[in-house]
């Protein structure tokens, strides 16, 4: 960190070394695929990675172009473009993006459908010790991106640090958190990605002149604009580019066991044992580091049970798994000098180094350690067979902590370069590792894998993030939805947070329950906290366990739903949390508001983020009515909702359907979507409106692929005095038939009407109900 200060202390006070006014074009050749154009100081490539995806390089002189994205995977498509060039400017176009480069002063521009998006200020430009390039944007948009970060909804005005690091406690603000990313969205509907991985800054016009700027201390030297028409397809596009997010097991998606830390295997089963005893659907129990030492320091890196606390650990997780409770295991990249493997790593090779080429080792919180090298091809199988050794005794998922990494000096040496050169991407690859030894030596398994720290395209190895250690407090949760929402918006659809907050000792059972709540409509549920206070239901008191079961079960009745907002996700990108103006992206008044959001298609959510709060405002979205409980709430229009003690208020969209799971269950394992509730909310000037149903068989990997699944096509549509609707059963070559009996909730006018209808897979019903 201190590399950085003196870095932006020298940035303060440098002046740029070259200017744009200096940048003369010398010369332009077109090519089947991208444009170059030779300056007196270097070369531009524009390139389209698409209508919507433009991809431009700068390569100056004396330097040669460097290939190697961390981010992005698309292939360029073939795409049509126009070339036009006359004696001041020349424009490149797509179907969607324009660029147009003027010739004197030189300066790129880019517009969507003929309007500007932005332009480039100065070009790339070196400085002392940084590389930067600024962009003239307007002054009425609003800016998110950069990761993972508390700083209200709309991010302009802030300059971001772009160095992943962990802030303990933190509540209704953080600056600087696990994930920061070389992203930035507009209100205008486009996104600027730095395709560069070392350490840098992103400046969200914080001078107020209306200029966005990237700075790094080196590195590629490359961007992609991507624009859309709407948020959907910007989403779509990006993840296209970058990667999508694969199905998770749909595990992944039922109520954890978690905290700092079970101490023995004794007080892992007995917990398990007390949630099913209580009746409290449970699918996971996640262990932290007391698995592979007593003491909280001088044990990392052993990686291995302790067999004193844990003396027959296989035993214990065949024994869960009879009860449909999956483990997780944390890890950690750090091997410590005090540590079992410390010789081994030595021996075979696998820390970075200093610049002599020894094992570099610090200090830190835990002891005197060293740090795994995943950029080392022998480090990375080495730490692979680790995990493979665990997985064959029945480990079914992986808490990664301290990934940033958490204390990384700039002079620590990898293999492909130093700590601020690879920092940002550490947690990246080491999701890569796991996925890709999954991918070889699993291929039958979805896996799990919890982080704490990625980068741009994390999303494509199945990383589930999380908020890091939130403080146990009402600042605490009201940071949640921003952060999540961002998270999504920049790809990373499974943010989520430590249910009931992580840091403090405080005892709050409304906050407690309030979080829970929260969490029902957000893409993990998972609480955890220091074990000071308990996280787990099952230890809280009779009236604040009611609740907590309450919306556990809540949980696992939206099951159906759930995994379908997955699907989404993993086929196209959307974001399982979206912020409401993606429904209306051209009122500014929505831009800033976090504190409630879309969950899916069809349910907007409001958590209740204020201590003893019995009423809150809500704006309900225009382009249709929303309903809850009997009542009507006009889109467009905002108004005060009561809070209710069992849940927070959500609502559902006129039009729109919901599936949810008919029977409860205690585990997601017992769950075979045969039974199903679809409840339908008649808007009578919504006339068509369509829905899905997804399903496969929870664990295999690519399953749409692989023809091993079904959906379920919903279309309703209102005509004379009648809503009418078809169900399509659509089914893989490869998927067991199966009939499911659906029972359907019309929702009219204040009254519900229940109609069952039977479906073999492949079969195609219609029901029809006379209006209210």
């Amino acid at each position: 960190m201190k590399k950085i200060l003196s870095i932006l202390l020298l940035f303060l006070v440098t002046v740029a070394t070259a200017q744009n006014s200096s940048r003369k074009l010398q010369g332009t050749q077109r090519f089947e695929n991208r444009i170059a154009l030779t300056t007196n100081d270097g070369r531009y490539i524009i390139k389209p990675y698409s209508e919507n995806i433009v991809q431009t390089s700068f390569i100056p002189n004396g330097e040669e172009i460097d290939r190697n994205s961390h981010a992005v995977v698309m292939e360029p498509q073939e795409v049509k473009t126009s070339y036009k060039e006359s004696n001041d400017k020349i424009t490149y176009t797509t179907k969607g993006i324009e660029i147009v480069i003027d010739k004197s002063p030189f300066k790129i521009s880019y517009y969507y459908k003929n309007k500007l998006l932005l332009s480039e200020k100065e070009g790339y430009i070196k400085k002392d010790t940084t590389e930067c390039i600024g962009f003239s944007i307007d002054s009425t948009e609003a800016l998110y991106g950069g990761g993972a970060r508390a700083l209200g909804m709309n991010r302009r005005g802030n300059r971001l640090e772009l160095y992943n690091k962990a802030h303990y406690g933190y509540g209704e603000r953080s600056e600087l958190m696990n994930f920061t990313m070389p992203l930035v969205m507009s209100s205008k509907i486009y996104a600027v990605h730095f395709d560069n991985a070392p350490i840098g800054w992103l400046d969200l016009d914080s001078k107020k002149d209306n200029t966005l700027a990237y700075e790094t201390i080196s590195g590629r030297k490359v961007y992609q604009v991507i624009a859309a028409d709407n948020w959907y397809d910007l989403t779509q596009h990006y993840t296209t580019l970058t990667g999508t997010q694969p199905m998770p097991a749909r595990w992944t998606l039922g109520n954890f066991a978690s905290r700092f830390g079970y101490h023995s295997e004794k007080e892992v089963r007995e917990v398990v044992r007390k949630f099913r005893k209580e009746k409290i659907p449970l699918d996971a129990v996640v262990l932290d580091l007391y698995w592979f030492g007593k003491e909280m320091k001088g044990t990392m890196g052993n990686l291995a049970f302790e067999r004193d606390s844990f003396p027959t650990p296989e035993g214990m997780i065949a024994n869960l798994k009879r009860q449909n409770v999956k483990t997780v295991l944390i890890t950690e990249p750090f091997i410590l000098t005090t540590s079992k493997r410390w010789e081994e790593a030595v021996t075979k090779n696998v820390l970075a180094t200093n610049a002599n080429g020894e094992p570099y080792t610090y200090d830190f919180y835990f002891g005197n350690t060293g740090i795994i090298d995943l950029f080392k091809p022998n480090a990375r199988w080495w730490f692979w067979g680790i995990y493979k050794d665990l997985i064959k005794r029945g480990i079914d998922g992986w808490w990664g902590d301290l990934g940033e990494p958490e204390v990384h000096p700039s002079y620590v040496q990898h293999a492909s370069g130093s700590a601020d050169e690879v920092h940002n991407i550490y947690g990246h690859n080491w999701a890569n590792l796991i996925t890709q030894g999954y991918k070889k030596d699993y291929p039958e398994q979805r896996p799990f894998i919890l982080m704490r720290a990625g980068y741009s395209g994390s999303q494509r190895y199945g990383m589930i993030p999380w908020s890091g250690d939130v403080g146990r407090s009402w600042g605490g949760l009201q940071s949640q939805p921003e952060i999540a929402l961002q998270m999504g918006m920049q790809g990373m659809g499974y943010m989520h947070s430590d249910l009931g907050g992580f840091a403090g000792d405080n005892v709050d059972d409304e906050l407690y329950v309030r979080w829970l709540q929260y969490g029902v409509y957000q893409p993990i549920f998972r609480p955890h906290a220091q074990e000071s206070v308990p996280s787990e239901a099952v230890f809280k008191k009779t009236e604040t366990k009611a609740l907590a079961k309450q919306a556990i079960a809540l949980r696992y009745k939206m099951l159906p739903y759930n995994y379908t907002l997955a699907f989404q996700n993993s086929q196209r990108g959307y974001p399982l949390m979206r912020p409401i103006f993606f429904d209306e992206s051209d009122n500014p008044a929505l831009y800033n508001i976090s504190d409630e959001y879309l969950w899916g298609d069809n349910i907007l959510v409001a958590p209740v983020l204020q201590q003893g709060a019995t009423q809150r405002e809500v704006y309900f979205p225009k382009g249709n009515n929303w309903y809850a409980n009997n009542t009507t709430y006009e889109g467009g229009t905002t108004q005060t909702v009561t809070i209710e003690e069992g849940n927070i208020p959500h609502f559902y969209r006129g039009g729109g359907m919901v599936v949810l799971a008919s029977e409860a269950m205690q585990s997601t394992e017992e769950y075979t979507g045969e039974a199903l509730e679809v409840h339908y909310y008649v808007n009578p000037d919504v006339k068509m409106s369509s829905s899905i149903f997804y399903d496969d068989d929870g664990k295999t990997p690519e399953a749409v692929a692989k023809g091993k699944y079904e959906i379920l096509l919903f279309d309703a549509r209102i005509r004379r005095g009648e809503a009418v609707i078809d169900i399509d059963s659509q089914k893989g070559s490869e998927y067991e038939s199966v009939t499911r009996k659906l029972t359907f909730y019309i929702h009219d006018a204040g009254t519900t009407k229940t109609i069952p209808v039977e479906i073999k897979s492949g079969e195609f019903k219609t029901i029809a109900y006379k209006l209210q």
